[in-house]
């Protein structure tokens, strides 16, 4: 199989979820991810059941928001489940959204690549050596850590406008995109990181670039697109999100709410088995190099989880 990961949240059973990672192992894809929702179950915690239920997919972060653990404990939460997975685990993390981070849990999101870059540190050192002592404006850390680690556990950041971007080339091994057009990929997003290793003296070799891409393989391709679209409206809503689809060229459609049905198959494979495959080389041929399915359903002709995998696992 192609270098391919699964985007595998928790659905409505606990079950349902683990049966999903068993299936995406067995059927051969390389990684298994799962996003932190602010209303789901515990990310981390839920990649935990899927380590136990698994033997050789590797299980990723797509991401854990850096507010909701001071960067101690997410070390600490890294290195664990990194250990009871046998060494299978990428830790992806993000800002989240104002939003969340303000209205929800009454914290500040404040200059955030500086928050994530000492956020990045304090991680990054403390897996590395073992412990930390940093002072730093957003997050300060003093400590050590004895339980085993891996020095050189895979750290990702969810970035998605230059500057973050240019900090995840910097610092990070990999970044996790998500409702990025393959183009933007290749003409901004891949250039804003070249742009941060240029100034740490690396190159692009090793740098994982992992986007998620929604996928539907369906027979009512039009119903699909409507749950779809709903979607691309959520995300729209999000300062972040919007700056870089605005960016994109999406303006005058988001605008209009109105997204065509050209911008839906740039952004997600939804109909039939080739519609599903020709997404996901979308994505290869920006210069994605680990593209991450995941399957949507929401409508009546939705074939389901595993067919969807079947289909995308052919490309």
């Amino acid at each position: 199989m192609a270098h391919l990961a699964v985007f595998n949240p928790a659905v409505k059973t606990l079950h349902e979820s683990v049966l999903r990672a068993e299936m995406a192992e067995r059927m051969g894809f390389r990684s298994v991810w799962t996003t932190q929702l602010p209303d789901a179950r515990d990310a981390s915690l839920l990649l935990a059941a899927y380590a136990n239920a698994t033997q050789r997919v590797t299980l990723g972060t797509g991401v854990l928001p850096i507010y909701t653990r001071h960067p101690t404990a997410m070390a600490q939460m890294a290195a664990t489940l990194d250990e009871v997975s046998g060494g299978r685990f990428i830790l992806g993390m993000g800002i989240s959204h104002k939003v969340t981070v303000e209205t929800m849990w009454g914290l500040k999101i404040e200059k955030p690549v500086e928050a994530m870059r000492e956020y990045q540190t304090i991680v990054r050192t403390s897996l590395r050596d073992g412990g930390c002592s940093f002072e730093g404006s957003h997050f300060t850390a003093r400590w050590s850590y004895s339980a085993p680690r891996r020095p050189d556990l895979p750290i990702m950041i969810s970035a998605l406008n230059p500057r973050m971007l240019e900090l995840a080339g910097e610092m990070a091994d990999g970044v996790v995109l998500w409702m990025c057009r393959p183009d933007y990929i290749r003409d901004h997003i891949i250039p804003a990181i070249a742009a941060g290793r240029r100034k740490v003296g690396k190159t692009m070799d090793g740098f994982e670039i992992v986007a998620a891409v929604p996928v539907c393989l369906t027979s009512d391709r039009k119903a699909a697109q409507d749950v779809f679209r709903h979607t691309v409206a959520r995300y729209a809503s999000l300062p972040y999100y919007r700056k870089m689809m605005d960016a994109s060229g999406l303006k005058s459609e988001l605008e209009a709410g109105d997204v065509s049905e050209e911008t839906l198959d740039q952004l997600a494979g939804i109909g039939d088995e080739e519609q599903v495959r020709a997404a996901v080389r979308l994505y290869q041929e920006a210069g994605v190099t680990l593209p991450g399915v995941g399957p949507f359903g929401g409508h009546q002709g939705a074939k389901g989880f595993e067919a969807t995998l079947e289909a995308a696992a052919s490309t």
